[in-house]
C-alpha cells in the first residue's frame, strides 16, 4: 500500500500533519496552481486507496475523512498488532519447515512454495535468510535424488 501510494507521489499527502499552506497577498502564476496541487493530493491519495480494496473493505473504510486514517485502518486490522505478528511468523515458520515435496512437484514448483512462505515472514518485518531456502532444497533433493546422485 505504502509503495503504491509511493509510486505515484502521494504518500506524503497521506500524513495528518500535512497542511496546505496559506496563500500570500500577492501570487504568482506557481503560486496560485502548487496550493491547488496539494489540497487536490489528499484526494487522490484517499481515492486511490477506495480503488484498490475489495468491495467489502471499501463498505468499511468509505466514511474515513483522510488517507492516514484509511491507512492506519487498514494496517491495525490486516497487519494487527506486534503479538499477532509474532504468531504469524511463527505460524509460517513451522509450515517452512513442516513442508514437504510432492511426489507429483517439481523442484521449481517446490521452492516457488518454500520462498512464498520466505517472502510472507520477510513481509512481516522478520529476517529470513536466503540460505534456509537453499539447504532446505539441497536436503529435499539430496533425499528424492539420492539413488541417481552419484559420488
Amino acid at each position: 500500500m505504502e509503495a503504491y501510494l509511493e509510486a505515484n507521489d502521494f504518500w506524503e499527502a497521506d500524513e495528518d500533519e500535512y497542511e496546505v499552506p496559506k496563500l500570500p497577498e500577492t501570487l504568482t502564476l506557481v503560486q496560485i496552481k502548487n496550493p491547488k496541487e496539494k489540497k487536490t493530493r489528499k484526494s487522490k491519495a484517499k481515492a486511490i486507496l477506495f480503488a484498490v480494496v475489495s468491495p467489502e473493505i471499501f463498505v468499511r473504510i468509505m466514511t474515513m475523512k483522510s488517507a492516514f486514517k484509511v491507512c492506519n485502518f487498514l494496517k491495525s486490522e490486516y497487519e494487527g498488532d506486534e503479538r499477532i505478528r509474532g504468531m504469524q511468523v511463527l505460524n509460517l515458520i513451522r509450515e517452512f519447515e513442516l513442508v514437504k515435496m510432492k511426489d507429483s512437484e517439481t523442484i521449481k514448483e517446490y521452492s516457488n512454495r518454500l520462498l512464498s512462505i520466505a517472502n510472507k515472514v520477510r513481509l512481516l518485518g522478520t529476517k529470513f535468510p536466503n540460505s534456509r531456502l537453499v539447504q532446505k532444497v539441497l536436503v529435499i533433493i539430496h533425499e528424492r535424488f539420492e539413488a541417481i546422485i552419484s559420488f
